[in-house]
């Protein structure tokens, strides 16, 4: 058996562990059931890859995300280290052919999501499949107190008992002690070896600033941070904006959200990574999975509803561990739409319900039907038809997902298809009449087992590479096979869809858990009242706090967050909001700008300057407005 460290010198080319993985690596090896709980950018995939490498048989890999999927996928297939994903884009067919050929010993890795573990066809091959190790990324998924509930992952621990002696290593990012213990029992994790790297960051530098400008307080810190960026903002209309007006400011930027097509979302991935951009204005669907360790800061734009959150993003500054910042922007109404969100993200059942029975009405699917059924579902079209409110619907869509009935995912990426409905001897005269077509018959039939019986997934870049034609002309041979009725054509989708996982029911007698969902929605509240606490810190280390919060109380004081930095300043806010009002007062002008008022006081922080003057407008000492000027009352 190869030792751990030649493994990961061979296919890393690093030369020593990180943190506790050695520790992990060992336990797994040693056949012990495991929970690491690894911050973002600590190195989780190693923890599961390289013992199973070092051991004979197949890892399977529970992951909820299908492009994290693909990604690990794609980074172990150029390691030359044969891996492959099953997920949902994939025909019955394929499946089978893919479970046979891993039966064989042909992979290495099997990443799955965990609806494809209740599969019949799964069922049938998985005695047959030489399992060493089961893998669980995501592992707080399993836990309804969780931040990302998801019910599939529940039944994970029914695969235990035809895996007698594998064991299961189970790994997050962001789990409180109260969900670490829910994954250890959900799991039947069998007296486990329980690691947990620090949460502390010492090269990450946190802050939070109140601002009445957030465009302004970005900008002010990218152009006095160099280097690679992330600025996270709520809204896909919000990003592209951002973006463009950065972009008027000579800062490279650009945006991504998940409403973009998969080839958009590359390249502008591809150039960001490049350094091509430097700027990435995005939606909380850009981050997962990229290993970008030069990003200098990341800047929430909108204050995110969870600790968990926030941290996992924050997190992607600074992985080379040179110093980077974590930046919050807020204003007042922000710390109020954040306390009433609990409200809005649990609706009432008889909100769930009459949204239910819209989504059945626009699918079109009667009652006791639609089990295992994927519907392309344009979420626009149905909130305009049915005049809802998008975040009404996007939060319903959540709870019935939490409630196992349906999955409801924006980028669902469905490869191309197609399948042979000719005779060969057809075929054949065919070929003879259009010898222009007949490459692309020979290519298809020579590349893709199975696909006169069955429709099959094709990769059409791939066959353009062999024609050593373009894609385009690709797919217009397609079309006119299609046309000619040699072929069936199904072209690649990249539309949303909704996974009728039960069968429809009526809405009346929709099934909740009441008991359970009201305990969620409470739970919820408490996070969202913990974001809102980290926000008002005003002495605390903010290090400290997100380390304590995640069960790391042994976490010393940072010494670089803004309130770390603060305690340094001589100066206390008191002090300050009399020296600003004394200059106000004794100011020859009767008004005056904020900005001249900041420049005036270059010795103190900005943000020490802008709590005194938003402490004297609330005590109607002054009064400031729009533009920013401000008067004497």
């Amino acid at each position: 058996m190869p030792s751990p460290a030649s493994i990961l010198q061979q296919y890393w080319g690093y030369t020593a562990f990180r943190g506790k993985q050695e520790a992990i690596i060992g336990a797994v090896l040693e056949g012990k059931d495991t929970l690491a709980l690894l911050p973002t950018g600590g190195g989780k995939s190693i923890c599961f890859q390289v013992p199973a490498l070092a051991m004979e048989g197949l890892c399977l890999v529970i992951s909820p995300l299908i492009a994290l999927m693909r990604d690990q996928v794609e980074n172990l297939n150029k390691k030359g280290i044969p891996a492959l994903a099953l997920h949902s884009g994939m025909t019955y067919y394929e499946v089978k052919q893919a479970l046979l050929h891993a039966a064989h010993g042909e992979y290495k890795f099997l990443y799955l999501s965990p609806e494809r573990l209740e599969t019949q066809v799964f069922k049938e091959y998985l005695p047959l499949l030489d399992v060493n190790l089961l893998a669980i990324d995501e592992a707080h998924c399993i836990s309804q107190w969780g931040y990302d509930f998801r019910p599939p992952y529940l039944r994970i621990a029914a695969l235990r008992p035809e895996l007698p002696g594998v064991p299961v290593i189970a790994l997050t990012a962001s789990a409180t002690p109260l969900v670490q213990q829910d994954i250890i029992e959900k799991l039947h994790l069998k007296q486990p070896g329980v690691f947990r790297q620090s949460f502390e960051k010492p090269h990450l530098s946190y802050s939070v600033f109140l601002t009445s400008s957030k465009v302004n307080k970005a900008i002010e810190v990218l152009k006095n941070v160099p280097g690679s960026a992330i600025i996270y903002c709520r809204s896909r209309r919000q990003t592209k904006d951002l973006s463009q007006l950065l972009q008027q400011q000579n800062i490279p930027a650009d945006y991504y959200h998940a409403g973009l097509t998969q080839q958009e979302r590359n390249a502008k991935q591809t150039a960001w990574i490049n350094n091509q951009t430097r700027v990435m204005v995005c939606t909380n669907a850009f981050g997962m999975g990229i290993d970008k360790p030069d990003v200098r800061v990341v800047i929430h734009y909108d204050v995110p509803d969870c600790l968990e959150n926030y941290y996992q993003e924050a997190g992607r500054a600074g992985r080379d561990e040179q110093k980077a910042y974590a930046v919050l922007l807020y204003q007042q109404q922000d710390l109020r739409d954040l306390q009433s969100l609990p409200d809005l993200r649990f609706p009432s059942v008889e909100e769930i319900k009459t949204i239910y029975q819209a989504l059945a009405d626009y699918l079109q699917i009667p009652v006791g039907l639609g089990e295992g059924n994927y519907y392309d579902f344009d979420i626009a079209s149905f909130i305009t038809n049915f005049q809802l409110d998008t975040y009404q619907v996007l939060n319903v869509l959540k709870v019935l997902e939490q409630e196992g009935h349906l999955s409801f995912n924006e980028s669902v990426f469905l490869p191309p298809r197609v399948e042979f409905t000719s005779d060969k001897s057809i075929l054949e005269d065919f070929e003879a009449a259009h010898p222009n077509l007949e490459p692309l018959i020979k290519a298809l039939l020579r590349s893709y087992e199975g696909i006169y019986e069955n429709s099959v997934s094709i990769n059409e870049k791939q066959l353009a590479w062999l024609l050593r034609s373009k894609e385009e002309e690709v797919r217009a041979g397609l079309l006119h096979l299609q046309a000619f009725g040699i072929i069936e054509y199904l072209p690649r989708k990249e539309t949303p869809q909704v996974h009728f996982i039960l069968n429809r029911a009526p809405a009346q007698y929709l099934r909740i858990n009441h008991e359970a969902y009201l305990q969620r929605k409470e739970y919820y509240r408490q996070r969202v009242e913990t974001m809102v606490q980290y926000i008002g810190l005003e002495k605390d280390c903010r290090s400290q706090y997100i380390s304590a919060y995640f069960g790391d109380k042994e976490v010393a004081e940072c010494g670089i967050c803004d309130n770390c930095l603060a305690r340094k300043q001589p100066a206390t806010d008191e002090a300050i909001i009399k020296k600003v009002q004394q200059y106000i007062q004794d100011s020859p002008v009767a008004t005056m700008t904020t900005n001249a008022l900041l420049q005036h006081f270059t010795g103190y922080r900005k943000e020490q300057v802008w709590k005194a003057i938003l402490f004297l407008q609330e005590e109607s000492v002054i009064a400031v407005n729009e533009q920013g000027m401000i008067r004497r009352s």
